[in-house]
């Protein structure tokens, strides 16, 4: 018998009932990936499950397509008001709505019902969707442990259990929420644990919750996906903003994810581009969950072609067509270079990863290179000479144009605003305090 060469026959021979088949072709699924292969199947065979799988491998459908099976085919009567039937851990609030909206697309016109628990918005809206009972829960740790403090979700009728990122949710501290969590859930439930690296405290943890499992390893020998590939420049500190530019500049790139290290200095490179006449989007973990939400919108949509971020997003950033991913900086922890550069070069597909690199990021680029396990090459970047003036004009004009402070007109705009002043007490003198010391 001449194996099934259409896409519909390659996943029902995993066992996907043919709704779920012939939605799959919709959504323009070919064959199914290799996590997706070894997975599915287990699965259903009702085993944990603790696999090793890199990010863009479809994780995703791989536990999504066999639950939704499940939840549809057992015909059980609806789920008890604020008792989800399934739950799904993520750890960042993006990873958490990417999950719920592919699962969305995977379930097609059934009538399984879903919600999602995070944090940044009012918690009535996901209160009131909860207390009718649901049968898939999207949550991050923090907000859906507060929810089930204030008794308005139980998880003692949940039968399954997905940790997806779990060492990402380890190494951002929700180990102990996690914990918490998983001790109101019934013990005999079928839990599923997908991590892009087993460090020993994964491991460790793995043992505690799962029964049994079955375990499953498609991690490459080199982790960082083998179809992006990796370039560094060497640039100075006060070049970075015009190497930033004249990378965007390249006609190839279409678009592109920015990554920096903090907050402040998104929103500082955010404010650079733009005055720069570059279409930008920032994200990261003081803004609010709509405004994030808003301008991964804008960046999916393509109303915006650049997107600035932080790790916070690194997991949960999935966009098709992005062809670039620039690191402006390296982030201390080596592991999150994987995740970001994994933003590009997705489902099969090929994509670039550049990273400036000043004198302070030798070592971290170092430990990068034996993550990876491979050199990453170095290539001259050649600045147009009026991007380098233009940043050293901006420099010297602000200077020269900021006034300087007249303490005299200060104090008197202040005394007439009627706002107090409280003076500074100066410090005695060495000699002073020696005197005071003795009359003392």
């Amino acid at each position: 018998m001449s194996k099934p060469s259409n896409k519909e026959d390659q996943f029902a021979k995993l066992g996907l009932h043919d709704s779920f088949c012939s939605n799959l072709k919709t959504l323009g699924f070919k064959t199914p990936t290799k996590i997706q292969s070894i997975a599915i199947p287990k699965i259903f065979s009702g085993k944990d499950i603790v696999a090793t799988a890199q990010t863009g491998t479809g994780k995703t459908a791989a536990f999504g397509l066999p639950l939704l099976q499940k939840i549809t085919s057992k015909k059980l009567p609806p789920s008890s008001p604020r008792s989800p039937r399934s739950l799904i851990l993520a750890p960042t609030r993006e990873l958490a709505l990417q999950i719920l909206e592919d699962l969305k697309s995977f379930s097609g016109n059934s009538k399984i019902s879903f919600s999602c628990v995070i944090g940044g918005i009012n918690q009535n809206s996901q209160i009131r969707k909860n207390s009718r009972g649901i049968d898939v829960l999207v949550a991050a740790p923090g907000r859906l442990l507060d929810l089930i403090n204030q008794g308005h979700i139980r998880l003692d009728q949940t039968e399954f259990l997905v940790l997806d990122e779990c060492d990402r949710l380890l190494d951002m501290g929700f180990l102990p929420d996690v914990k918490r969590i998983i001790k109101t859930m019934p013990k005999k439930r079928q839990s599923l644990l997908f991590s892009a690296t087993i460090p020993e405290e994964v491991r460790q943890f793995s043992r505690e919750i799962l029964s049994k499992p079955d375990r499953i390893d498609i991690a490459p020998k080199n982790i960082a996906a083998p179809k992006i590939d990796q370039y560094s420049f060497k640039v100075t500190g006060a070049q970075k903003p015009s190497a930033l530019r004249t990378l965007l500049r390249f006609p190839e790139v279409r678009r592109a994810i920015v990554f920096t290290r903090t907050k402040h200095r998104a929103d500082k490179v955010s404010r650079m581009l733009n005055s720069s006449g570059f279409l930008v989007e920032v994200i990261h973990g003081n803004k609010s969950q709509n405004a994030r939400q808003r301008a991964l919108t804008n960046f999916k949509e393509g109303k915006s072609w650049i997107l600035v971020a932080t790790d916070v997003a690194a997991r949960g950033i999935d966009v098709d067509d992005v062809t670039h991913v620039i690191n402006y900086e390296l982030s201390n922890e080596p592991e999150n270079y994987i995740h970001r550069i994994g933003r590009t070069g997705r489902a099969g597909a090929t994509g670039i990863a550049w990273t400036l690199i000043d004198g302070s990021e030798g070592k971290t680029l170092k430990g990068v290179e034996r993550l990876v396990k491979k050199p990453i090459q170095e290539i001259e970047l050649e600045i147009p000479k009026e991007e380098l003036e233009q940043q050293l004009t901006k420099k010297t004009g602000s200077d020269r144009n900021r006034k300087p402070v007249n303490k005299a007109n200060a104090a008197r705009k202040n005394a007439a605003s009627g706002r107090r002043i409280r003076k500074r007490k100066r410090k005695p003198s060495s000699k002073r305090r020696d005197e005071n010391e003795k009359s003392s």
